[in-house]
């Protein structure tokens, strides 16, 4: 009896293990479909519209409706690792620089939805519901503050176009000097690129194109959620233990964790879903939260940047640079907003507002959420087209 008392957890030890080993094969197999996916939307792209490319976005030359789209996109997907994934496919593809940043800087604004939503869960107790809207709602409030200083910079300006442009530029002759030449990351798609386009090269004319850049978003909203939900399994325990470990520590420790657990489980959303119900609960205050949400937007990044690596050719400094751009407008909105003391303090302000509003109103909820997702971007765009 002895010996099989002892066999038993030991059994059941290398059962876990052989599963989380299984667990992360599989999602190298995913990152590999996520790269193989990213790299079929700007084929599909190539192949639909030739030398057309400019015509098919003309509809977005306008700025501020490529804001929108990346807003709207961004809510409808609830990811913005996801939509930013794409849109470096399709700057791969031929979708101009200046029109790809207002669609990254959107899908910020989009992606705050979710945290918004999931503080509805305290809604039925009035100072739970508080803290957790106030929690959700800062991540929006600081996201659209960011958007609405960062965008006009760059249309004056252009910084992030051109500091993003450098940065790719030596990254890219760094990494053609080190292999040699050789070509590392389309030698290792070319069996899923193959594949891929073998699946659509049925289709007549541009149709082939059009069906490949489906079938690339398709794979990519599949992979996206099923990393998700693996790394979730794998690592909620250890991102727990970040959480309660370092987010109380101070702002660097809390932006910090925020960064790491969100490349840990490569989603903002489900950072912040993790993060809200604690601030619900009153485990951690407001301003314990920003500095941990503001490291979710940093980590949020890895996804656009690794994508990035799947483009090759004549598009891979391009498709480098909108990912960089992701990167860059996070780290200049923190620079701005949160390190000089006067702006630091407005999206906690705007978040204590509007939870103090909701607590007493619930149809402020819905006026918040119908207007900054759905009536303020409808609003933009007859403004705009008045201009």
């Amino acid at each position: 009896m002895n010996l099989e008392s002892t066999a038993v957890p030991g059994a059941t030890g290398n059962t876990q293990a052989q599963s989380n080993w299984l667990s992360w094969l599989l999602v190298a197999f995913l990152i590999y479909v996520l790269l193989a996916a990213v790299g079929a939307i700007g084929d599909g792209f190539k192949a639909a519209t030739g030398s057309n490319a400019q015509e098919l976005f003309a509809f977005a030359s306008n700025p501020v409706i490529a804001l929108i789209i990346g807003v709207l996109a961004t809510a409808l997907i609830q990811s913005s690792s996801t939509v930013t994934s794409i849109i470096v496919g399709m700057v791969a593809g031929g979708l101009p620089i200046a029109i790809a940043i207002p669609m990254v800087m959107g899908a910020n604004i989009g992606t705050s939805l979710t945290s918004t939503l999931v503080s509805l869960g305290h809604i039925r107790n009035g100072e739970e519901f508080k803290r957790a809207f106030s929690a959700a709602t800062i991540h929006d409030s600081f996201n659209i503050l960011a958007v609405a200083i960062l965008l006009p910079l760059e249309l004056l300006f252009r910084p992030l176009a051109t500091a993003s442009a450098h940065l790719a530029g030596l990254l890219v002759s760094d990494a053609s000097v080190s292999m040699s030449g050789m070509n590392f990351m389309k030698t290792l798609l070319a069996p899923a690129a193959a594949l891929l386009q073998g699946s659509v090269a049925w289709i007549p004319g541009i149709w082939s194109g059009v069906s490949l850049i489906l079938v690339g978003i398709g794979l990519i909203l599949l992979v996206v959620t099923q990393i998700g939900r693996i790394l979730r399994t794998l690592m909620v325990g250890r991102a727990m233990h970040i959480l309660r470990s370092a987010v109380g520590r101070g702002p660097a420790s809390g932006m910090a964790s925020g960064t790491l657990v969100t490349v840990l489980v490569q989603s903002s959303t489900t950072t912040t879903s993790l993060i809200v119900p604690l601030a619900g609960s009153g485990v951690f205050s407001l301003r314990q939260v920003y500095p941990f949400i503001l490291g979710s937007n940093i980590g949020t990044t890895i996804t656009a940047l690794l994508a990035a690596t799947a483009i090759t050719g004549a598009s891979a400094m391009v498709a480098l640079q909108i990912a960089l751009v992701h990167l860059l407008f996070n780290l200049l909105a923190i620079a701005l907003i949160y390190m000089l003391p006067f702006l630091r303090q407005l999206p906690v302000r705007m978040a204590e507002t509007l939870a103090h509003q909701a607590q007493h109103n619930k149809g402020y909820v819905v006026a918040y959420i119908g207007g900054v997702f759905f009536a303020l971007p409808l609003a933009m765009v007859g403004v705009s087209q008045l201009f």
